[in-house]
């Protein structure tokens, strides 16, 4: 079989050039060569480059990969994480204001206004190590698990499609973002934004035609897959909502893998620490010229937000109906084994999967480039955020008199060494299992302190920096302590005598120890705040609601209208919408 063609590869040609073209465009508009027009685009971003910018940075490997995997396995069971786009308007009417007032560059730096240095620093080590276990990590594997599936007969040099996707892909990225920083960043991720939504929709407008449209596939699939909440209603099977495994006993998990309240309570705090505190995502607003442009711009990508249910998990089960069905042989192949079970690691390829088997010539080159266009993007978004996390957090504070020219020569190497490090990365990446499921659980160890830190820091303005540090350190130390002990038995299988402390550890679901950081930390912050003296209420002017003066009040009032109310009520309308679609 031919997987590429000949116009494919011309239209994916084409599309490198535009991306070319865009990025020496952005290069000749940069207004200077200063960190804020480096790291920050001038501060000139419009909500509609905002928005988009921010879909395309979200939407990446672990959507094309993980995502998809995830609804041939599970069904819609992960849509609740792609339903957060609620927690963009928390991003945009709630913390925008109080970063745009601060104007500062990261968010660590954020916290060293509102608590102390020493919070900054620890904040950004978390970060950078974070964005090499999950973003980049994610990234490198998913780009050579998508070249395997669109080139899988390619060799050279000894390395398969898979080694040469993934270098290619880091090497190409890395140089577009070390040349043309956040301006060029953006502007690219704007274009990708709309390639991936035309590409995911070609994919499920074909896939649903060759299954026989979606009636067909609620009939293969089934109502287990098409139910959010299906562990709400019992079903007689016996189980038990305890957070640790019980010898002999199903838990009563959520669609076979998660509990629904732990679903429930911790899916929103990973969704709050991402995408209203995290670098990678928040950079962007950042970069906006005001609080108005900013706040529109999460809005536009909340609506955005929406459609990865439709685009990649709906492909995912698309892909899964084909090869149960037998309605496409090849697929079923590679899916199922003799015995008729289904790989879950295959399944990870379900989306090039269905873009090599199920779309036409042509098509499939624009969709290959949208392909290409998410996983680009996230890298890229993950080498501008860590090069500006070191050169402002790092490099700044050792040389505070440096110049903006080699603050911007600074950012540079960062990445190229943000580069390096991925490609060193590449050898130590195992296969596909889960590759979603992997991404949720570092973060709901890494995202609970953070959380902590910056919602209730904001709310409550007795909250200090002893507090603070504190919080964060025991929090980090509960999550690494964590991946300490699960990494020896995921790597060797072996696992802890059964009721030990260690097994105990080891088997509680990882939502649930992500709440129990969370109270902990919550606990911590408090006590150790309450237990030092108070802080200097004059130097957080501005940083606390209860800190707000009049003029402060008045400039953010004067940023929104009713029709950003609307618009807003609206977005939170259409996500009960979908919760109720898919509550059967």
């Amino acid at each position: 079989m031919t997987y590429i063609t000949a116009l494919d590869w011309i239209i994916i040609l084409f599309y490198f050039a535009i991306i070319g073209g865009i990025v020496w465009w952005a290069i000749k508009k940069k207004k200077g060569n200063t960190a804020e027009e480096y790291f920050l685009g001038g501060r000139h971003l419009g909500w509609f480059i905002i928005g988009a910018s921010i879909f395309a940075s979200n939407i990446g490997s672990e959507h094309l990969v993980g995502l998809a995997g995830s609804g041939a396995t599970d069904g819609v069971a992960l849509a609740h994480y792609e339903l957060h786009a609620w927690c963009l308007l928390v991003l945009g009417w709630i913390m925008v204001p109080f970063y745009m007032r601060s104007k500062v560059f990261t968010m660590p730096e954020f916290l060293e206004r509102r608590f102390t240095p020493q919070a900054r620093t620890v904040l950004s080590i978390i970060s950078l190590i974070a964005y090499v276990l999950t973003k980049i990590a994610v990234g490198i594997y998913a780009g050579g698990v998508v070249f395997r599936a669109l080139m899988p007969d390619v060799n050279f040099m000894g390395m398969d499609s898979f080694w040469i996707g993934s270098i290619l892909l880091i090497i190409l990225t890395g140089i577009y973002t070390i040349v043309g920083g956040l301006r060029a960043v953006v502007y690219t991720e704007t274009l990708q934004a709309f390639i991936k939504i035309i590409g995911a929709v070609m994919v499920t407008y074909f896939g649903l035609k060759a299954l026989g449209g979606f009636d067909k596939l609620r009939e293969i699939c089934g109502s287990e897959m098409f139910n959010l909440w299906k562990p709400v209603v019992p079903d007689g099977t016996e189980g038990t909502w305890a957070p640790v495994r019980e010898a002999g006993r199903q838990a009563w998990y959520f669609n076979d893998k998660y509990p629904w309240p732990s679903m429930l309570l911790c899916a929103p705090i990973i969704g709050l620490w991402y995408w209203c505190t995290d670098q990678y995502i928040v950079q962007r607003v950042l970069g906006a010229p005001n609080e108005k442009e900013a706040r529109r711009g999460s809005m536009f990508a909340g609506f955005l937000k929406l459609t990865p249910v439709f685009l990649f998990i709906i492909p995912g089960m698309i892909c899964f109906a084909l090869a149960k069905s037998g309605i496409n042989a090849d697929i079923h192949r590679e899916l199922f084994d003799a015995q008729g079970n289904l790989i879950r690691e295959r399944a990870q390829a379900a989306f090039p999967l269905l873009v090599t088997h199920v779309l036409p010539p042509g098509i499939r080159g624009i969709v290959v480039a949208g392909l290409l266009a998410a996983l680009m993007s996230a890298l890229a978004g993950v080498f501008n955020a860590s090069s500006s996390l070191f050169t402002m957090d790092f490099y700044s504070k050792f040389k505070p008199k440096a110049t903006p020219a080699q603050l911007v020569k600074v950012g540079r190497v960062a990445t190229v060494v943000m580069v390096i490090i991925g490609l060193l990365w590449i050898p130590v990446i195992q296969g596909g299992r889960g590759l979603y499921d992997y991404l949720q659980g570092i973060q709901a160890y890494l995202a609970p302190p953070i959380f902590v830190v910056f919602f209730f820091g904001i709310y409550m303005k007795r909250l200090n920096g002893p507090g603070c540090m504190a919080t964060l350190l025991t929090g980090f130390g509960m999550g690494l302590f964590r991946l300490a002990v699960d990494t020896p038995v995921k790597l060797s299988g072996k696992t802890y005598t059964e009721g030990s402390f260690l097994w105990i550890v080891n088997n509680i679901f990882f939502q649930y120890y992500s709440l129990l950081i969370t109270l902990v930390c919550i606990l911590v912050f408090i006590i150790v705040s309450y237990a030092t003296p108070q802080p200097d209420y004059a130097k957080i002017s501005g940083l606390t609601f209860s800190t707000l003066s009049d003029a402060d009040r008045k400039a953010t009032r004067s940023t929104w209208s009713m029709k950003d109310v609307i618009l807003s009520v609206l977005l939170v309308v259409l996500i009960i919408a979908i919760y109720i679609y898919f509550t059967g």
